[in-house]
């Protein structure tokens, strides 16, 4: 029998098609058998059991401290939001006036009087929330408190919203602001928050893995850095450099864990997820090296807060720099220990607060503070965590070198308000 060759490639496409159904018809019951008798699968193709251990931990291949380290952070993530700072502020918009020409320039009487030009002029219309700054904050109870920066916060005209994890956008108030450190609390509406833990002990070691979450540059919200505990029982000098006043703090932790614009107010965490500092500071001229208030700051400031319905904080009114090898060369002094009053960088950062308790006992500039209480001030020994130690109307026996001469003074703290 002849055969057309149309007929032939028919043929040839028919058997074609058919053997590609039973390819498909073949892979797809092997695909639904071994779905089938899998009891523990859920229909993606992967065990059940083998997705849920990769969603619980992602940490498959790392080492036991990068393990941690990712643990920690994914548990403090929905704590930790980022403050936008917005402020009613003039709306500018550019308008143009006809002006004969010449008369722009002074001239009277122009040969060109009979054209006019257009002077651009801004004129104000009313005004706009415009967004003026950012920093970090994270949430200390379920109920919507939130420790941050004072330097965050401090513009009383401001608006203060916070951005969660989640997206949500909520309006937070400033409830108090810490007169004698730089820390602020703010409370939003709601509940339900997931606070974190801080820490009950201040047994720190250098060395030990160090966590800073924050909101980078006021962009980067949530941007995590690890570094180490590099230092300990600081006493730094921190000011805005934008001509605010500068403030003394002490007891300050030191990390290299990096710390940038926008970090302010954020949690430093230990490996275990415990906030051990909140990132205040930065070295303007080092790297990697950043400074946190330590949570016994912190806990005060909360408890005192809790307790009063704003923070109580007992002051002695006077500046000072502790006593180093170098300060003491460089102002030929006497003694390698205590803490020297001195006026600040600002026309307003006076050695000794007017009508202070300092002030009320006789304290002046380039006094000396040898001793608090009978405690000799050291690198270990604080004069702040020894007034903070104290209540508003306790007393503290000073002792004193003033122009080479030593005396005792018993002064009577007052709150700072």
């Amino acid at each position: 029998m002849k055969i057309t060759t149309s007929k032939v490639y028919a043929t040839i496409g028919l058997l074609s098609f058919l053997g590609a159904l039973w390819i498909v018809s073949i892979g797809n019951a092997e695909w639904r058998f071994w779905h089938s008798s899998d009891p523990r699968s859920d229909g993606t193709g992967i065990s059940a059991n083998t997705a849920s251990a990769q969603e619980r931990s992602g940490t498959e291949g790392m080492t036991p401290q990068e393990a941690q380290i990712i643990q920690t952070v994914r548990r403090a993530e929905p704590s930790v939001v980022s403050v936008i700072v917005t402020k009613d502020l003039p709306k500018m918009e550019q308008s143009f006036e006809a002006v004969p020409f010449g008369q722009e320039f002074g001239f009277s009487d122009s040969p060109f009087r009979g054209f006019r030009i257009q002077i651009p002029q801004l004129k104000q219309n009313g005004t706009e929330k415009r967004e003026v700054g950012g920093g970090t904050a994270f949430f200390v109870t379920a109920d919507g408190l939130l420790l941050t920066n004072k330097h965050v916060v401090d513009d009383e005209k401001a608006d203060y919203t916070v951005l969660l994890n989640d997206e949500r956008k909520l309006p937070a108030k400033v409830v108090a602001r810490d007169p004698g450190s730089d820390i602020a609390i703010l409370k939003v509406e709601g509940g339900n928050f997931t606070p974190l833990p801080i820490a009950q002990s201040d047994d720190l070691s250098l060395g030990q893995t160090a966590i800073a979450i924050g909101n980078t540059l006021g962009e980067y919200r949530n941007t995590v850095s690890v570094g180490v505990v590099s230092g300990l029982q600081r006493s730094i000098t921190a000011s805005s450099g934008l001509g605010g006043s500068a403030e003394q703090l002490d007891q300050i932790i030191q990390t290299d864990a990096a710390i940038n614009s926008g970090n302010s107010g954020g949690p430093l965490l230990n490996s275990s997820g415990e906030v051990i500092g909140m990132n205040t500071a930065v070295s303007a001229i080092g790297q990697n090296v950043g400074f946190a208030l330590p949570a016994q700051e912190l806990r005060r400031v909360l408890a005192s807060f809790q307790k009063n319905g704003r923070i109580v904080q007992p002051y002695l009114g006077v500046r000072f720099a502790p006593i180093t090898p170098d300060l003491k060369d460089r102002n030929h002094l006497a003694y390698d220990y205590g803490v020297l009053i001195v006026h600040g960088e600002a026309a307003t950062d006076l050695a000794v607060q007017p009508g202070s308790p300092a002030d009320k006992v006789g304290l002046v500039e380039n006094d000396i503070i040898l001793e608090a209480d009978g405690q000799k001030l050291t690198e270990d020994v604080s004069l702040v965590h020894l007034v903070q130690s104290k209540a508003p109307g306790d007393r503290m026996t000073l002792k004193i070198a003033h122009k080479g001469v030593e005396k005792e003074v018993t002064v009577t703290l007052e709150e700072w308000k």
